[in-house]
């Protein structure tokens, strides 16, 4: 057949060529990506070694395959108990409560001294110090005490004083505690009537910085250590862990398993339970039998209420502990023998095996190829059956989900599908997977629970009512980016009354006189930030959306709300480039009001919904580099105004827009320099492949263990490299027109597929000096253009390839 070819728009004195590819033409080598390839080829997956032993343990390496792993551990002896009459006071209690279980409680200094562990002496000034608690008894001897403090964050440092009928002196002094339980010795045996805890310092944690105090006990208490080993999976996997038992002595002894994605977090409970919500004890109980069994680790207790667990996990480390909790005996113990010799994990996620690939990307730069193929895992990850047994704790489950392929957006938290997060790791999906329908399921769910007023959820949490102020306008757009990579016009047409009640309903009338929207107080936004008004960001968005919603309409046939749509969004650009632009930084500010700064969210997205003309692009990516750029990325604030070390912080997924930018503008060079800095710190460090959450002062995980290390809406590196550097984009639903517009900037070759409703489009390009070579293979029924800077040629290719050498003359 004969293809038509149309060149226009060419500066003279560059030559361009474009011909079909020969039938009998050279084939490249089999492409090498899949190499890059991270994820676990099969369901089972396995530890890749021991990390730590603590106590008795023998042939720790059973568990990787190697026989059988004993751990061992005597019963404790009997805690010493103060005498009769003994009483305690404090310099402060905190309330009766019911606590994290719902449960009543008190938090008296009695409960320090009355011989249980479940109950603690919590002081009521939060990270304010001194703390006391004085315990008045009849002359006692002591050699010293032993401290029993709350995995919630015990006292790092403190002094013990004694009384001898006239003044106070120090008997022992502490610093820089981590233990839970720690015997504290006197110089010499002390005889004394009183004896005082003076805290100056305890643990910060999720829990608050209080003082908390289980048991002070009248001696030193020396239980035998906890027998224990941590097993290291590799990288951050997730799904129900499973153990294997060669047997144990009688009386049921307790395994307890904690869990954590990185090193620096694993201690004796998970960095992150769901049970926590609920004043859980932050680790998984098992009770094990005497006989072979084997134990799944699912959500639910073993014997009534007691010996409980949560299921499944999202996390690299294990440490699997000989212990039990006080309150699960005598269904469980912490003592005896537990014989092990094998652990697993049933994997949940998307496996991503060769062939479950349906786009690709390699490129002449193996840092970024690893990047991409660490954010396609980090969305394979997030890519699971919805279940209430697993997801966010807080009214997250929904019967309207359940049982359903969706996108949450962690593997450990908040596993709950999130629009925002849907906006990024959606078109990861979409690049990598033939997984679209998670998306699908997403975003129609959340329509289906839309508002009167037209607002739609963020996601399934609270019952569908959190107050999120921008995540309506990332439906709206998360609604496009699925129509035009899938060609579901059908999705479309089902949920265009929804958009339509969304953008002509409820965005109008938090809309101001002056044309922008001004956020209400009451509601949040992406990372809960506290500005209200006039902001850059949601306009800037705004825009995105209401263009988004007029490509939508024309794709549709609805050319009256395409216009209507096209012309809001031109006048909101107009009001945010006349209100929010600040002439002295040559960027958008953050907020119309307030304390001056300047926000990567919304410059960026200023930039890439077309708010910003050429010169506010070239001067707004510049303020960004000149003052956000950190050595781990760039931060989304240019200083704490906002919140505390926002200068310090930063979030992949409001990088992503810049990384788009940055490429769009003819800054390709700075967009691989900002890719390598951010993905490259979070490769570099524990748990390594998979993309944090955020990254906080230093490279840090920004809000410590809690932070995800394998969040969806962080793996922009995806579809910007694809999109962007390798440069196929979608311009119709379905890829039925598509651009091919290379952004090399460093990179010296790279080639990728692109999944599409009619088949795969194929794109190689190769830089040779001044020069690029570039070959795209299309299926019938799509419509190409390839654009090389400000040179433009469409060709309708069939199932041909077509091969384009341009050259500077």
């Amino acid at each position: 057949m004969r293809h038509r070819r149309l060149v226009r728009g060419l500066a003279l004195g560059v030559t361009v060529l474009l011909v079909p590819a020969l039938a009998n033409a050279p084939v490249d080598a089999a492409p090498s990506w899949q190499r890059y390839i991270v994820g676990p080829q099969s369901r089972d997956v396995r530890p890749v070694a021991v990390t730590q032993v603590s106590g008795d343990v023998t042939n720790p390496q059973g568990v990787l395959g190697a026989g059988v792993t004993t751990l061992r551990r005597p019963p404790a002896p009997a805690k010493p108990r103060w005498p009769a009459g003994t009483t305690a006071t404090a310099s402060s209690s905190h309330a009766p409560n019911n606590g994290n279980d719902g449960r009543p409680r008190t938090y008296d200094a009695a409960n320090a001294i009355d011989g249980d562990t479940g109950t603690f002496w919590n002081d009521d000034t939060l990270a304010a110090y001194p703390d006391s608690l004085t315990v008045t008894t009849p002359s006692t001897a002591l050699p010293g005490v032993t401290l029993q403090s709350s995995s919630d964050g015990v006292p790092q440092d403190f002094t013990v004083d004694t009384w001898d009928g006239a003044a106070w002196h120090t008997a022992a002094t502490v610093t820089g505690n981590t233990k839970a339980q720690l015997a504290v010795p006197f110089d010499r045996p002390v005889t004394t009537t009183q004896v005082r805890l003076t805290v100056t310092k305890d643990q910060a944690t999720d829990k608050g910085e209080f003082t908390r105090v289980n048991e002070l006990w009248p001696g030193l208490v020396a239980d035998p250590p906890v027998p224990s080993l941590v097993v290291d999976f590799g990288k951050v996997v997730v799904g129900y862990p499973k153990l294997a038992f060669d047997g144990a002595s009688a009386g049921n002894p307790g395994v307890r398993l904690a869990f954590s994605e990185t090193r620096q977090y694993l201690t004796d409970r998970s960095d992150f339970a769901r049970s926590d919500f609920a004043g859980g004890p932050g680790t998984d109980q098992h009770a094990v039998p005497s006989g072979r069994s084997q134990w799944t680790d699912t959500k639910g207790c073993q014997s009534g209420s007691q010996v409980c667990a949560d299921g499944l996990h999202g996390f690299r480390y294990v440490r699997i502990s000989l212990d039990a909790l006080p309150g699960d005996a005598p269904a469980a113990i912490p003592s005896g023998e537990v014989r092990l010799d094998d652990v697993s994990l049933l994997f949940t996620g998307v496996l991503g095996t060769p062939a479950g690939y349906t786009g690709w990307f390699e490129s002449s730069d193996e840092e970024l190829n690893r990047y991409w193929y660490g954010a396609a895992y980090t969305n394979e990850l997030v890519t699971d059956t919805f279940r209430a047994t697993d997801v966010e704790p807080r009214n997250a489950a929904s019967p309207t989900l359940e049982g359903k392929l969706v996108l949450h957006d962690g593997a450990k938290r908040d596993r709950d599908p999130y629009v925002g997060d849907v906006g990024v790791s959606g078109r990861t999906t979409y690049l990598t997977h033939d997984t679209a329908a998670a998306a699908r399921t997403v975003l129609a769910d959340l329509a289906d629970h839309q508002r009167a007023d037209g607002w739609i959820p963020p996601a399934s949490i609270n019952d569908y009512t959190l107050p999120l102020f921008d995540y309506p306008l990332w439906w709206v757009t998360s609604s496009w980016d699925y129509v035009l990579y899938t060609g579901d016009t059908g999705y479309g047409s089902k949920y265009y009354a929804a958009l339509t009640k969304t953008l002509d309903g409820w965005y109008p009338s938090m809309t101001d006189a002056r044309g922008l929207l001004s956020r209400p107080s009451g509601y949040g936004d992406y990372a809960f930030l506290p500005r209200d008004g006039e902001v850059t960001y949601y306009n800037a968005l705004y825009v995105q959306a209401l263009t988004d919603a007029a490509q939508l309409a024309r794709s549709l046939h609805r050319p009256a709300d395409a216009d209507r749509w096209s012309q809001r969004a031109s006048a909101v650009s107009s009001a945010i480039n006349t209100h929010l632009w600040d002439p002295a930084a040559g960027a958008y500010l953050d907020a119309a009001t307030g304390p001056v700064r300047h926000g990567q969210d919304g410059n960026s997205i200023a930039v890439v919904a077309g708010v910003a003309d050429p010169a506010r692009t070239a001067s707004a990516l510049g303020y960004l580099a000149q003052h956000t750029a950190l050595p781990y990325g760039n931060s989304f604030m240019d200083n704490d105004s906002l919140i505390a070390g926002g200068s310090q912080r930063v979030y992949a997924f409001t990088s992503y827009p810049e990384l788009q930018a940055r490429f769009r503008s003819g800054q390709a060079d700075s967009a691989v320099d900002e890719i390598k800095r951010m993905y490259g710190t979070m490769a570099a460090h524990d748990p390594g492949v998979t993309d944090w959450e955020g990254i906080g002062p230093g490279g840090s995980m920004y809000e410590g263990a809690y932070t995800s290390a394998a969040h969806g809406w962080s793996t922009g590196v995806l579809p910007a490299l694809t999109n962007d550097l390798l440069g196929v984009t979608p311009l119709t639903p379905g890829f039925a027109t598509f651009t091919v517009e290379p952004h090399p900037g460093p990179v010296a070759w790279a080639r990728g597929q692109v999944p599409t409703p009619h088949g795969p489009i194929t794109v190689s390009w190769q830089k040779n000096g001044s020069s690029i070579a570039l070959t795209v293979t299309a299926p019938p029924g799509t419509h190409g253009q390839i654009r090389l800077g400000d040179r433009r040629f469409t060709a309708t290719p069939g199932t041909h390839s077509y091969r384009a050498a341009i050259t500077a003359g």
